[in-house]
């Protein structure tokens, strides 16, 4: 199962971006409610390995579950 950036906690550091391994995680089109860039993860590329929640400084941003309702994921 993949795993999921929660849009309205993430704060755009994107340390997970350059972190994963098989380069799911992509910028969002807009900002979010807190006026910040904010990435989300392609839940058919990612591997489940869990290296983004590790590197992610912001608590809580990245959940290690697929949760679409808290991830705005671009069409």
């Amino acid at each position: 199962m993949a795993h999921t950036i929660v849009t309205e906690i993430c704060e755009g550091v994107a340390d997970c971006v350059d972190a994963c391994p098989v380069a799911c995680i992509h910028p969002g089109p807009a900002k979010n409610a807190k006026g910040n860039d904010w990435y989300w993860i392609d839940f058919t590329t990612c591997i489940d390995c869990g290296i983004c929640i590790q590197v992610c400084p912001v608590e809580e941003a990245i959940v290690p579950e697929e949760r679409p309702d808290l991830q705005k994921t671009p069409k």
